[in-house]
């Protein structure tokens, strides 16, 4: 692993600690500089969209998980916060997919099945 890669993956813990601590100008700062260096980075355009969601900028907030779950189909992580900003939001048409998309991967992921338990 060569030292970029290292920088970048310190500052993207960097910006999810503050990101729990709820410093979230200081958490945007550091996932956009892990963008600048690698605009494709998914879990960095995941940590993005949740601060925008939890600062309400949620068109935003979907753009970034949107684009996280393009980068990286496999994460269930970035497949479960999109789902949920969709149900937030009401989009629950949106939310469902995202949900049984999550299930053919996980048939029994927990979360996954608490919210679409929702729908029944």
């Amino acid at each position: 692993m060569n030292v970029a890669v290292n920088s970048t993956e310190t500052t993207l813990k960097q910006g999810i600690d503050h990101k729990i601590v709820g410093e979230y100008d200081e958490a945007m700062a550091l996932f956009n500089e892990v963008l600048l260096a690698e605009p494709d980075h998914p879990r960095a355009r995941m940590e993005l969209g949740l601060v925008y969601g939890f600062i309400g900028m949620f068109d935003e907030s979907l753009v970034e998980l949107e684009q996280a779950v393009s980068l990286d189909p496999e994460s269930l992580d970035a497949r479960m916060n999109l789902a949920k900003t969709y149900l937030m939001l009401g989009m629950n048409d949106d939310a469902k997919v995202q949900l049984y998309l999550v299930l053919e991967s996980e048939p029994d992921h927990a979360d996954a099945l608490k919210h679409l338990a929702f729908f029944e």
